[in-house]
């Protein structure tokens, strides 16, 4: 780079491997002998090459290299937007399920069609299916026993409460197992979170609403 350099910067672009002050000697020497120019601002000393010595380009030289490097830049910016799209493109490709991946997923699918496939058999065969009627009657006696286990289920809380405040929960457990109860199971807990308990609570909504208006 064509422009004035002290020791110090000299030292720093040489990583060190030649102390300061050496390269101060070394910079004011080559100055002495006419390689390059010594410039004093104060107390500091800039080193310069000599312009001199260097040969000027030709404007038609310098117009050759401008057109040089503006097709560099040209390809570069060609370089980056395809290294851009590949990058895209590997992210894509990392988004995408593996050859394992989809070998499962096809298997699953396969999978799921043999126990559809499998349930179509009877209606295929001719079997009898459940009329509307059929369907009201199971929904209704659903809905009639879910609200009877919910009832009985807090009568049960209330009483058990009152009957097992005064001991401590192990005895509580013990009384509990001595006596052939239990509490809902995992089970129970995910049907009354389950869809079914959710539908059904629904429609109770609704009817109680029909009931008020």
């Amino acid at each position: 780079m064509n422009r004035p350099f002290g020791a110090v910067d000299v030292a720093a672009n040489l990583k060190g491997a030649v102390p300061k002050a050496t390269t101060q000697k070394i910079l004011a020497a080559l100055a002495e002998k006419g390689e390059i120019v010594q410039k004093t601002y104060g107390k500091t000393s800039f080193f310069v090459a000599n312009q001199a010595s260097i040969d000027a380009v030709p404007a038609d030289k310098l117009t050759e290299l401008e057109a040089e490097c503006k097709t560099v830049e040209d390809n570069n910016n060609i370089f980056v937007a395809e290294v851009k799209a590949i990058t895209a493109e590997l992210s894509k490709l990392k988004n995408c399920p593996t050859d394992e991946e989809l070998e499962a997923q096809i298997a699953s699918t396969k999978q799921g069609i043999a126990q559809l496939t499998e349930r179509l058999v009877p209606l295929r065969s001719g079997a009898p299916l459940i009329s509307a009627e059929e369907l009201v009657k199971i929904d209704a006696d659903w809905a009639k026993w879910r609200q009877e286990w919910i009832r009985r289920r807090k009568v049960f809380t209330t009483f058990w409460q009152l009957a097992t405040d005064s001991l401590p929960p192990q005895e509580a457990e013990t009384l509990l197992e001595d006596l052939g109860m239990e509490y809902d199971t995992t089970e129970h807990k995910t049907l009354e979170k389950g869809p079914l308990c959710a539908i059904q609570g629904t429609n109770a909504r609704s009817n109680l609403k029909r009931k008020r208006e």
